[in-house]
């Protein structure tokens, strides 16, 4: 595989998994104004993002398993980590969302 390629794969991932993570902080900002629902949608689609993010890694890992020598490149390096970071910020924003959720619930219990 050329390095334009490995280029091509890693600018990809990037690209997708920033789509995602910007989904992520406006979900964060829907949490905040207890638009629950808003706040969902958004994490589906970021999660979508990430999908088309792993589809490209997946290919390069299969190119490799199937013996394709694949020369690494600092920028696929880079583009892994902006994925994996972002999957973990998905995974903590979904917790964070129902504890946004609960403490909404309460606050109306509360106001009662």
């Amino acid at each position: 595989m050329s390095t334009e390629e490995i280029q091509l794969i890693a600018f990809n991932i990037i690209l997708h998994s920033g789509n995602a993570k910007t989904k992520i902080h406006e979900a964060f900002k829907a949490m905040r104004k207890a638009d629950f629902t808003n706040a969902n949608q958004l994490l589906e689609q970021a999660n979508e993002e990430i999908l088309e993010a792993h589809k490209s890694q997946t290919g390069l890992l299969q190119d490799y398993a199937n013996g394709m020598q694949i020369n690494m490149e600092i920028i696929m390096v880079h583009a892994q980590d902006h994925l994996m970071t972002t999957m973990t910020m998905r995974e903590i924003a979904i917790e964070m969302a129902n504890l946004y959720q609960q403490n909404q619930e309460l606050a109306e219990k509360l106001a009662r």
